[in-house]
């Protein structure tokens, strides 16, 4: 990206949504503008885990206010972002096409260790460069993450169903603050982070961070009653303790630096940070300034580089792990990607250039499943992509992934894919071309091969050249299936 690009994140937490625009400047993003209304979704989850239609209504206004302001931003300059509460919804589909529609941009909903990695990466490139081991911690309104890492590499990520509107909810319902109710809080959040004693013992970091909402209000109230700048203790935490059971209830509270929208769910944070204190043996905790939202405007960053792009990584990983079989796959997707640059001949070179990394993904992992059954191996394949542990996917994004592991080979029909995807349908295509081409696990002769096509006849023609057929007859018995196949879909596929 050249200096001067404008980029923008979108955060669709539990408790606020925030909006960070920022301006490239030799590899840093500098603030231009930010955004944050209070949405409070994470109290709009029903019995079922439904959103209520008047949550889901204050979330969308909020981004049609957004998307406003990010008019005249290109696609490829803004990332919008979902977390815990649209993690759990089940109707999270209804509210995100129109949410999508409003902003003006597509909405991931990313996992509990996405979430924390990014979270990381927006704490560390705000930091000044040390070779320190880190603790961030980040309350937020349903879930709570926690990283170890050192530099710009985080090493260990968890994300916990615990939060500050979550646990206000539940112990603190009619705003009432007893030694009790303070208590009962803070045993259960310990019973549900319990586990973290484990990975991120004293031993294990340096310094501790927290990160936004919680932490971040906890140390303006901290500061503003004298305490060190943006430094929450032990002793802080215990005065405010005394504080909330002073006032006895939210709507009572008074402390400077408090803001009104932290009000309603300061109990239950209160509580989720003592038990991380207590549990981690935490004297003192520095309030960090960046957070999930940076972490994202970074990541847009090495997403435009393919050499620092983390899903690369992540893809290798899963490949090395399953033991797929490499040169079967390098092949698979060097001839994938060169029937791509011919269905794709109008993109630009940026463009190409992604479509062609995300195919070399799945050719990377086409065969994934094997180590499963090589029966239904593509079946094995999307299950272990669905509910892989993938570091930089966004759930749509390793979903599509799936997608195209799932149907590379066999029936199309069994695929629930949107077929009007244009560049979807362009790599499955590309992709099931490519192993049919390479089925025997040899580099295939692709002279004179070529392939075109007419989107708006959602038609693909492929033209081997004359004596292709009688040189390679199971190749062409395959091709001539592969044809049958695209019958029971909106496209065509023919052989010129």
């Amino acid at each position: 990206m050249q200096n001067g690009t404008r980029l923008a994140a979108v955060d669709l937490g539990s408790n606020s949504f925030r909006l960070e625009i920022g301006q490239l400047d030799h590899g840093q993003i500098h603030r231009t503008e930010y955004l944050k209304e209070t949405v409070r979704q994470g109290n709009g989850l029903d019995a079922e885990r439904n959103l209520t239609p008047e949550a889901m209504q204050r979330g969308w206004d909020c981004l049609a206010r957004f998307g406003e302001r990010l008019a005249g931003f290109k696609r490829s300059q803004v990332r919008a972002v979902a977390t815990q509460t649209l993690r759990e919804a089940r109707n999270r589909d209804e509210f995100l096409a129109q949410a999508s529609r409003v902003l003006g941009f597509p909405i991931d909903v990313i996992s509990g260790r996405e979430e924390a990695r990014l979270i990381y990466q927006g704490v560390a490139h705000l930091l000044p460069q040390s070779g320190e081991r880190r603790l961030v911690v980040d309350i937020g309104g349903r879930s709570t993450e926690l990283i170890l890492g050192q530099g710009l590499d985080a090493r260990v990520m968890e994300s916990f169903r615990v939060g500050s509107v979550a646990w206000s909810m539940k112990y603190f319902p009619d705003g009432q603050f007893t030694p009790q109710s303070l208590q009962m809080a803070e045993i259960a959040a310990k019973a549900v982070l319990d586990e973290a004693l484990n990975a991120y013992g004293r031993d294990t970091w340096d310094v501790a961070y927290g990160s936004s909402g919680t932490i971040g209000a906890v140390g303006d109230v901290l500061t503003a009653a004298g305490w060190p700048a943006q430094t929450v203790t032990r002793d802080g935490l215990d005065w405010l303790l005394d504080r909330l059971l002073a006032a006895r209830s939210a709507d009572r509270i008074r402390l400077d630096g408090l803001k009104e929208d932290r009000r309603a769910v300061i109990g239950g944070g209160l509580s989720v940070l003592r038990a991380v204190f207590d549990l981690l043996g935490i004297e003192e905790m520095q309030a960090a300034q960046g957070a999930l939202r940076h972490g994202v405007l970074y990541d847009m960053l090495d997403r435009e580089q393919g050499s620092t792009d983390i899903r690369s990584s992540t893809v290798q990983r899963l490949a090395t792990k399953f033991d797929v079989d490499a040169a079967q796959a390098q092949r698979v997707g060097k001839v994938a990607t060169s029937l791509l640059r011919g269905l794709r001949a109008g993109d630009t070179p940026a463009e190409l250039e992604r479509a062609q990394r995300k195919l070399l993904w799945a050719a990377q992992l086409h065969e994934i499943g094997s180590l499963i059954s090589h029966s239904d191996y593509h079946k094995h394949g999307a299950y272990i992509l669905d509910n892989a542990d993938a570091p930089g996917f966004a759930l749509p994004e390793l979903h599509r992934l799936s997608l195209l592991v799932l149907g590379h080979r066999g029936k199309l029909r069994k695929l629930e894919a949107d077929f009007e995807d244009v560049s979807f349908v362009h790599q499955l295509m590309a992709l099931r071309l490519a192993v049919i081409l390479c089925h025997a696990r040899r580099d295939p002769d692709l002279k004179g091969l070529a392939i075109q096509s007419d989107d708006d006849a959602h038609r693909v023609t492929l033209a081997p050249r004359g004596d292709w057929a009688t040189a390679y007859p199971q190749s062409a018995h395959l091709l001539r299936e592969e044809m049958v196949a695209w019958q029971k879909t909106p496209w065509t596929l023919a052989l010129a």
